[in-house]
Parts: structure tokens; C-alpha cells; sequence
């Protein structure tokens, strides 16, 4: 069933959709509940886009407390603007795709010093900030500014495409759905909306086994009509994702470990990490120390996936206390960084390093096995 067949019924579903957000709406932090927003009351838009930059490709749950402690952190985007790079990268660190903290913080700094502090209402002109994409200036528009944008994140991606049975699979399909969340969207009310169709996404047409007993447009779904509602969204069939072999290098001393700042540009930019082997995407690391040496290699320490590819980890431990390495003018390349870049962490404070997730798999499970106590 196409979109334009069933266009009669478009306002039917809107304010059901529309009355059920008013009864059932999460209660978020960044929000303004459907009862107070109904007044004309709009939430503050850097809460808007750091909860929607948070959002990508990352679950609610998650979100929160991060949203939480950067917004006591740094209070405004004024506030953001002013921190250095490398503590929006640590308090980051654990949720991913760290890109989007690097573009976070380039964005504060542009709505700063180039707009006074003030996100653009426009969604053409939000489009214009580092880091902002379609369904990112969409959201802040009609969230935060009560612009009538149309919206579509994944949640509502798989409403629609069951609602209307867009069999089209994606990513092509996600014109067609587009076209219905359009034909949706009202002209006063569009973030309210949006957000109420999040909800139901999230809550009641999930991916799997979704609660169409609760859904307030069950009678209007094609996709229940039909009786095969998890087909929807239509997607391409997966392909096998490329296994990559990395190595990392755990070297201590006193009870602190030596932490390399990887490269700004390539994956996991700026971060604080172990020393590694240059393992990338498209190839395994190159296995080899960074100094010669008594090294106990523990195999397959770790296993990480990534979008592209998974990663196996053998974590290489240097197994004496004297430390051959130059820490001084020493700037091979080949181990990441070089090691003129390092600083020595105290283990015991090593969640405050801000590791991203897949150094920090590797330091939980050395600490866990106690490597220095099997020397």
C-alpha cells in the first residue's frame, strides 16, 4: 500500500498519534512535557541539539546521564565553547562515534563566536552548523523552535514504513517514508509530533515484537493488517562484516600506565589510548613492540565491533620495570602517536582518562587478571 492511497486518513492518524503523546510521553531531561508545551513553552535548544547529537545512533537509556553530566559541566554552549577539546572527548568517551564530540565542540565554538550564543531557528541555517545533518536540523527546529520540520530518526522511520507498508528497501525507501511522515507532520505542533511518534517507536512499534494491542493507530497500520509487521522497514541483506587483528601495548610503572593521544584525524581522533600496532579498517595491526624487550602477549583479550568491521585485541604486557623506551624527542609514527606524546595515568584513577570503550574492554580485563602480580 502506497502513501498517496491512503491520504484521507492523515489527519486521523496525526491527532491520535498527537492525543497519546499527551498521556504517555517519556519524561526525558531535555524535554518540555506535551501538557506545558501545549501553552506555547519551548525547551532550551542547546539542550535540544547536545540530546539529538547525543541521540545518533545511540539508545535514550544511555543518553541521559551523559546529557546530565555535560550540561552540569558546561552549562551553556558559551560554557562548551571555552572547554578544551580533549575534556568534551573524555567526558564522551563510552558512548561512540567519537566524531560527533570533536563536531560538538567545533559547533559550540561557531554558535559562540560567530552567532553570539544563539542557535538559528531556521533549518536551512541550522544546516550551515559542524556536525548538524538533515535529521538534526529537522529535530532542533521543530523541538526547540517549533518549526514545522519534517523528522524522521529510526523509531519513526519504522512507524511509518509499517503504517503505510513501504516495501521500498532502504535506503531507498527512505523517500518514500519521508513522504508520509511529511503527510503527518502538522503545521503547528511538528516537534510535539515528532517527539510522540519517538515515543511510539520506541516503545510499541519496536523492532521486534512490537505491542500493536497498544498502539493508537493499530486500526490504521497496513502492516497489521497484513499481519507482518517486523518486515517493515525493508532492509538490504547484511553483509559480513571484515575481522581485523589488533595490538596493544600495556606498559606500567609504579602503579601508572602509559596512555598515547591518538592522531586528530582517523578513527578514534584525539583520544586518550593505549599504545597500539596501527590496526585500521582496512588492515591488521603489524604486531610488532615498541621496543625490544621481555613482552607476554595475551591473546584475544578483547572483541569490538565496529560499523564496518569487528576487531580481535591482543593485549602485549612489557614485563619488567625498567622502561626502554625514549620518552623524550622519540617521534616514530609507527606505534600511533609516538611515544613523546604519552603521559604515565595512575591505575587507580584510570576511569577518569576518559578511554573510549574499546581501550577501556582491554584495561578492565588487565586489571581484572592482575597482570602485574603474574610477573
Amino acid at each position: 500500500m502506497g502513501v498517496d492511497k491512503i491520504t484521507g486518513e492523515m489527519q486521523d492518524i496525526t491527532a491520535k498519534i498527537s492525543a497519546h503523546y499527551v498521556d504517555n510521553a517519556r519524561n526525558l531531561p531535555w524535554r518540555v512535557p506535551p501538557k506545558i508545551s501545549a501553552s506555547g513553552a519551548l525547551p532550551n535548544p542547546y539542550h535540544i541539539w547536545l540530546s539529538e547529537v547525543m541521540l545518533q545512533q545511540t539508545t535514550v537509556a544511555a543518553v541521559v546521564a551523559y546529557f546530565q553530566k555535560f550540561t552540569k559541566r558546561w552549562p551553556t554552549v558559551k560554557h562548551m565553547a571555552t572547554a578544551d577539546e580533549a575534556d568534551v572527548l573524555a567526558a564522551w568517551a563510552g558512548l561512540g562515534y567519537y566524531a560527533r564530540a570533536r563536531n560538538l565542540h567545533k559547533c559550540a565554538r561557531h554558535v559562540t563566536e560567530m552567532l553570539d550564543g544563539v542557535f538559528p531557528s531556521q533549518e536551512a541555517e541550522l544546516l550551515k552548523l559542524p556536525g548538524v545533518g538533515t535529521y538534526t536540523a529537522a529535530a532542533i527546529a521543530a523541538i526547540a523552535f517549533g518549526e514545522r520540520a519534517v523528522v524522521v530518526d529510526a523509531n519513526i522511520e519504522r512507524l511509518v514504513a509499517r503504517l503505510f507498508a513501504i516495501d521500498t528497501p532502504l535506503p531507498k525507501g527512505k523517500a518514500d517514508i519521508r513522504v508520509g511522515m511529511d503527510g503527518l507532520t502538522p503545521a503547528v505542533g511538528a516537534g510535539d509530533f515528532a517527539q510522540a511518534c519517538m515515543d511510539i517507536g520506541a516503545s510499541i512499534c519496536t523492532a521486534k515484537s512490537p505491542k500493536c494491542d497498544k498502539c493508537p493507530v493499530q486500526i490504521h497500520c497496513a502492516a497489521f493488517a497484513n499481519g507482518d509487521q517486523e518486515r517493515y522497514p525493508v532492509k538490504p541483506p547484511k553483509k559480513a562484516k571484515p575481522l581485523r587483528k589488533g595490538r596493544f601495548f600495556w606498559i606500567e610503572r609504579d602503579e601508572k600506565l602509559l596512555l598515547v593521544t591518538r592522531p586528530p584525524t582517523g578513527m578514534l581522533g584525539s583520544m586518550r589510548a593505549l599504545p597500539d600496532d596501527q590496526w585500521a579498517a582496512g588492515t591488521d595491526g603489524h604486531g610488532r613492540p615498541p621496543s625490544e624487550g621481555n613482552w607476554r602477549v595475551h591473546e584475544n583479550v578483547v572483541q569490538h565491533s565496529f560499523t564496518h568491521f569487528s576487531l580481535e585485541v591482543d593485549l602485549a604486557v612489557y614485563q619488567s620495570d625498567k622502561i626502554a623506551i625514549n620518552m623524550g624527542d622519540n617521534k616514530n609514527t609507527e606505534f600511533g602517536p609516538g611515544i613523546s606524546d604519552a603521559v604515565w595515568w595512575p591505575i587507580q584513577e584510570i576511569e577518569d582518562a576518559g578511554l573510549p570503550t574499546l581501550f577501556a574492554k582491554a584495561v578492565r580485563w588487565a586489571v581484572k587478571h592482575k597482570l602485574k602480580e603474574s610477573l
